[in-house]
């Protein structure tokens, strides 16, 4: 029997062999996990899953080999997702366009439980709109930016404000045009329950507030406070970075109250 051996994904490293029939035989690379080698070959996990007879996600091995379904039998169900390290629960709901709540919810975590490398979650199947959608390339190309004013000039934010925009589309927040490398300060008291890269978002804090608040501060070029920080008004998140689609420094900022978005200019400051 003939093989043909092509690379499939050059960041996952993964080698697909195809058979001269119609089915495909993957073998699983050290690091990969089965949602990343569903993901790189446009299946669904639970699809994968069934196909292999795989009952536990968490048990792949590296060597193993896994025959790959014709992707037109994909139905829908639940997917399972193993965490990896700098993964948060805000950015595996993003990664899956559901709600922080709802993944909270099907996995009966506590809103502050704080995710663990290695942890397996149950992703719910056609969840409500999520509460910041899969960002595409860049954070402003997935929402534009609207030009009505925002609030009153006498409000404080997260930087000194040269411009500032609601965004419009899946997104709910401002966008602020400052200076590059000025300090991303918080505008109130809390916990740091993220803090790190997210794609097109450059690198992210996420500050849980009392009253069921949470504060995102995205575009930051560095980070200056870690996961599970407590942080005060005027606390430095990080530096502000420069957005790669606008050319701009630009912060993302968006707040969020029991899982639905509300009006920046109208969050409470400290």
């Amino acid at each position: 029997m003939n093989f043909r051996i092509c690379i499939f994904g050059l960041l996952l490293g993964m080698t697909v062999l195809k058979l001269s029939g119609e089915e495909r035989i993957h073998t699983v690379q050290r690091g990969e996990t089965l949602y990343s080698i569903a993901r790189s070959l446009g299946l669904k996990p639970e699809d994968l899953m069934t196909h292999n007879g795989i009952t536990d996600p968490t048990r792949l091995q590296a060597g193993q080999r896994l025959r790959i379904p014709d992707s037109r039998t994909a139905d829908s169900g639940i997917t399972f997702y193993k965490a990896v390290r700098g993964d948060t629960l805000y950015g595996i709901a993003r990664m899956f366009s559901v709600t922080l709540g709802a993944l909270q919810e099907t996995n009966n975590l506590q809103p502050n439980y704080v995710l663990k490398e290695g942890d397996t979650l149950r992703i719910p199947s056609g969840g409500a709109a999520a509460i910041v959608a899969s960002a595409p390339a860049s954070a402003a190309g997935s929402s534009s930016v609207g030009n009505s004013s925002v609030g009153s000039s006498s409000l404080s934010w997260p930087v000194a404000a040269r411009e500032i925009s609601y965004m419009t589309g899946k997104l709910s927040g401002v966008v602020i045009t400052g200076t590059r490398n000025e300090p991303v300060t918080s505008l109130t008291s809390g916990t740091v329950l993220s803090a790190g890269p997210y794609r097109g978002f450059g690198r992210v804090v996420i500050v849980q507030v009392e009253g069921g608040y949470l504060y995102v501060y995205g575009g930051c070029e560095s980070l200056s406070v870690k996961e599970g920080d407590r942080v005060k008004a005027g606390t430095e998140l990080g530096k502000l970075g420069v957005d790669a689609v606008s050319n701009k420094p630009q912060l993302f900022f968006m707040v969020y109250r029991s899982n639905s978005p509300i009006d920046p200019a109208e969050a409470p400051r400290a």
